[in-house]
């Protein structure tokens, strides 16, 4: 990322937490999280080179490693499109507000950090259904001085619960632009689940001129690995559900201006510099930024 990013706080906040991935011991006495299924933000969160995960979460992650090599490349790729399209939101749409729903674990690069060092007044809303993924927000996500950011657990199959969450009214102003963002998040909503009316009831409520920054897996260029991952995903109970570029397309950006080059692979969405970069079936996550008119 070309823009600097501010820190995030040091290991004081981290020493108030138990480490999750010290022992047997410190992952039962955890208070509101199961640490007997995974969750795809601590996934996730492994698959990033992160510390943030329990041994549940890492058996699954490398059962899906060892099928696909490359899940590490899809996770650094995907964590790098969502930096550059915030940058783009920040600076060249000139978007000052932010919410981030399936926001995951805190790691280098948090929406805030990124949209920050462009506009400082940048305003940023985060919202997760991991009870980890809200401890270490509140611990770890400081906004800077001019700007300002709120937490709140949530789940994106109940938009309206978000999106008239205090927390989110008190901090964004719904007569101006809001980017809307779902990044790694749509493929764990199963179809029956009617993630296209999800994104649909979540923009409505969003005013013209407002932006959806998304990003979704795929099986297109792999489709062995692919459907190794969501039996892997689905033997532990987690909906996971892959989509083609068409249908990704449909779901998230219809009715909507896609800011080019349109839906692409992550990798390919407005790269930094002209260097070599992953294979389509290395990266297998698709991503684009759109307008709403």
């Amino acid at each position: 990322m070309a823009t600097a990013i501010l820190p995030l706080v040091g290991a004081k906040a981290t020493e108030r937490r138990a480490d999750p991935v010290s022992s047997q011991a410190d992952e039962s006495a955890v208070p509101g999280i199961d640490v007997s299924r995974p969750h795809p933000a601590r996934t996730y969160n492994y698959a990033l080179g992160g510390k943030d995960h329990f041994a549940v979460d890492r058996a699954l992650m490398d059962k899906m490693l060892a099928v696909t090599p490359a899940i590490r490349t899809m996770a650094r790729e995907n964590r790098a499109f969502l930096g550059r399209a915030v940058r783009y939101l920040a600076g060249e749409a000139g978007v000052r507000q932010f919410l981030d729903i399936g926001t995951g674990l805190p790691s280098a690069g948090n929406v805030h950090e990124v949209a920050q060092a462009v506009a400082p007044t940048a305003r940023v809303v985060y919202a997760d259904n991991d009870p980890l993924v809200l401890a270490h927000a509140r611990a770890l996500l400081t906004s800077g001085p001019e700007g300002r950011t709120a937490y709140l657990h949530g789940d994106l199959r109940d938009p309206l619960a978000i999106l008239n969450d205090p927390a989110t009214r008190s901090l964004l102003d719904f007569t101006q632009p809001i980017a809307l963002i779902l990044v790694a998040v749509l493929h764990f909503i199963a179809d029956e689940d009617k993630p296209g009316d999800i994104v649909a009831t979540a923009l409505d409520a969003l005013p013209p001129g407002s932006y959806l920054l998304a990003s979704h897996s795929t099986g297109e260029h792999d489709r062995a690995g692919g459907a190794s991952a969501m039996r892997a995903y689905r033997d532990q109970g987690v909906t996971f559900q892959l989509r083609d570029s068409d249908e990704f397309a449909r779901l998230a950006f219809a009715g909507l201006d896609l800011i080019p080059p349109g839906v692409v692979s992550v990798s390919e969405w407005r790269p930094n510099g002209t260097g070599p970069r992953p294979s389509l079936a290395e990266v297998s996550f698709y991503g684009g930024v759109a307008r709403k008119p």
